[in-house]
């Protein structure tokens, strides 16, 4: 028995074969034509699709889990990601559904991407045996989800945890979803770039001027570089504290690409955070990396779909290391 999955973000489009101890059997990858008309995404999520359906062990798949940036409407089926302005209201479990490949009796279940990586870091990863945490992802955009007396919590929509859509600069820069000074604005790694070039940093000649290049440049020591880290470093504190005050976090976990960074944005950030974080209750938050890397989402979408249809998964405790 297997449980299929996708991951669809501003970035790349992830499918993947997971089995019941969470390991991926295979995988799928396509870039995400983010800027392009639907039916462009679209055929992108159909050639990840017929990738996995090619694999042997497709004639196992039992459910079939669908993480995407949101915001999603997981009643309606649809999406419409801030960071893929050709999906709004988007019918993506619809496309999924109709996929001729896919076995009879399969409904495609949808669930936020950050949702979806705070089920698999619950399971199986950093958020293991915590009680209430939030978990983020920062990449393109920045994303987020709750475990809240030990169950995740996706909310009416499936959108709760939304942390990137939080405004923690009133004159902030405009985001793109529309308000004024979004932690995704300040903190996602395409707002980390764009703010190391406009300080006036650039990329060695050949590498993309992107987030893991300004990284690489502030452990050089680059001013430029660290200032960018840290101005995102400070959006991220500011917006942990708040959720801290909300509902008592015991941990954080902070996954994404741009979580890659290491120190050059986990330093920053636990310092931020104590300027931030100055009730009590609100104190000594652990902010730790994610413990299942890029892989999260894709585990995560196969863990929601598989407890939605009854599954019973192995427990964290009984897996093999």
């Amino acid at each position: 028995m297997v449980y299929g999955a996708l991951d669809i973000g501003g970035t790349k489009i992830a499918g993947a074969l997971v089995d019941e101890g969470g390991r991926l059997v295979a995988r799928a990858q396509r870039a995400t034509p983010a800027r392009r008309p639907a039916g462009e995404l679209a055929a992108a999520v159909t050639a990840v699709l017929d990738d996995l359906a090619a694999h042997p062990a497709w004639q196992e798949l039992s459910c079939l889990g669908v993480a995407s940036a949101g915001p999603v409407d997981t009643a309606a089926g649809t999406v419409s990601p801030v960071n893929i302005p050709g999906w709004r209201g988007f019918p993506l479990v619809d496309l999924v559904r109709t996929h001729p490949r896919l076995p009879l009796g399969i409904l495609p279940v949808l669930v936020g991407d950050a949702v979806a990586m705070t089920a698999a870091e619950h399971w199986l990863g950093a958020a293991r045996g915590v009680d209430n945490a939030l978990c983020m992802v920062v990449s393109t955009g920045v994303g987020g989800g709750l475990v809240l007396d030990g169950k995740v919590h996706a909310g009416r929509t499936g959108n709760a945890g939304h942390i990137g859509h939080i405004t923690v600069d009133l004159n902030g820069p405009r985001c793109a979803c529309g308000a004024p000074g979004c932690v995704e604005s300040l903190a996602s790694g395409t707002a980390i770039a764009a703010h190391a070039r406009a300080l006036g940093w650039t990329a060695p000649p050949g590498t993309p001027p992107n987030a893991a290049a300004v990284a690489d440049a502030a452990r050089a020591g680059d001013e430029r570089a660290l200032a960018a880290y840290g101005r995102a470093a400070q959006a991220l504190a500011a917006a942990i504290a708040a959720t801290a005050a909300l509902v008592e976090l015991e941990r954080v976990v902070i996954g994404g690409g741009v979580a890659q960074a290491g120190d050059v944005l986990f330093g920053p950030l636990r310092r931020c955070v104590n300027d931030y974080a100055v009730l009590d209750f609100t104190r000594g938050i652990s902010i730790v990396p994610a413990g299942l890397a890029l892989d999260a989402g894709l585990i995560g979408a196969a863990a929601t779909a598989s407890s939605r249809g009854g599954v019973r998964l192995r427990p964290a405790s009984a897996l093999t290391p």
